[in-house]
């Protein structure tokens, strides 16, 4: 009786060990599957790096606009005014033009 009660305590030990083995192989390969599928995987890591690159390269682009602007603005504005600017404009708005340049009208 005493062998008999030590075989079941032996497969009662077994079988705890493979329930706690079997839960690990399933949350190891839960975690694998969710690491390479899915909004929060390896893929979409790599695919919001490049759109952060993209995004970036639009901002220095947009950032080089702007400072054109503000110093084309700071030439319109202020104490003075920039001659060449002023000429530019009024040309442009006026349709004024020096005798000796040809305009060409493109539709």
């Amino acid at each position: 009786m005493i062998r008999f009660m030590k075989k079941i305590a032996h497969i009662s030990k077994n079988i705890s060990q493979a329930w706690a083995t079997g839960l690990w192989f399933f949350l190891i390969a839960y975690f694998a599957i969710h690491a390479f599928q899915g909004e929060s995987s390896l893929s979409a890591l790599k695919e919001l790096e490049q759109q952060e690159f993209a995004l970036k390269q639009q901002a220095q682009d947009i950032a080089a606009v702007r400072s054109a602007l503000e110093m084309r603005t700071e030439k319109m504005g202020g104490q003075t005014v920039d001659p060449d600017l002023l000429e530019e404009q009024v040309r442009a708005r006026l349709g004024f033009a020096h005798q000796d340049e040809v305009i060409l009208f493109l539709e």
